[in-house]
């Protein structure tokens, strides 16, 4: 590895880097198709008033909503990659939590857009969560 200016050695991609990569790609892919659809909606002679309407059958509620979630959720998985960085903690459990978390969070997006029950996304962030608890306590002990 090349130093950096300031002499410090970079850190190699772990899998929770890349499942922080990961997520902020989702994320920017969701903004995306959010700011699609406002334009589409704004195109076609709606209203900007109607951005903050609460309404499950708008695909631009739902969007904005799931937009929402994954910014909520961000920093949690950020404290938690951190954690497992500067502790150096590493390891199959480790990859698999990740990889689990990473996948159901884009699952939880996607039940939310397509409107599906919310029962399912509440399945999807109780599996998610349990996932960041288990990486915490990998991470602390």
């Amino acid at each position: 590895m090349i130093p950096t200016p300031g002499g410090q050695m970079p850190i190699d991609m772990t899998f929770p880097l890349w499942g922080l990569a990961i997520f902020i790609v989702w994320t920017i892919a969701i903004v995306v198709l959010l700011l699609t659809v406002r334009i589409r909606h704004l195109a076609t002679g709606g209203s900007a008033k109607d951005f903050g309407i609460p309404n499950d059958e708008s695909l631009l509620w739902r969007l904005y909503r799931v937009q929402s979630n994954l910014v909520e959720n961000l920093p949690l998985y950020l404290g938690v990659v951190f954690l497992l960085t500067v502790r150096a903690v590493c390891g199959t459990v480790v990859n698999v939590l990740i990889g689990v978390y990473i996948v159901f969070r884009i699952v939880h997006s996607l039940i939310h857009i397509a409107g599906l029950d919310p029962r399912f996304r509440f399945l999807s962030l109780v599996i998610q969560f349990g996932c960041l608890l288990a990486l915490t306590a990998l991470a602390i002990f």
